[in-house]
């Protein structure tokens, strides 16, 4: 029964490995192409925002979000708080729990 349990935890690891890995390859032309555009629409930004959230578990998604945070700062200092904030609410009360 014990290695049930483990073979389905690291089953379920993988599984997220492996989509955080798609989501960057996704995610990261889109950012970086929204900083070197310096793009202003907020509803786009704010829908990759929305979307690398869900994968703010792994670092180098973590990375991306947080380098869009400080581009879309200065367009709407107000909703990127409210970002940083859902981040927190998601994330970090996981961490504190452990």
């Amino acid at each position: 029964m014990m290695a049930d349990n483990s073979q389905g935890i690291e089953e379920i690891a993988k599984k997220l490995s492996n989509l955080s890995k798609l989501a960057i390859e996704e995610y990261e032309p889109l950012v970086n192409k929204i900083i070197i555009s310096k793009v202003k629409d907020e509803r786009h930004i704010e829908k990759i925002l929305d979307g690398l959230l869900d994968f703010c578990f792994d670092e180098e998604i973590l990375y991306l979000y947080k380098k869009l945070c400080r581009y879309y700062y200065e367009l709407n200092p107000h909703a990127t708080v409210d970002y940083i904030n859902y981040y927190r609410k998601q994330y970090e009360t996981e961490i504190e729990d452990k």
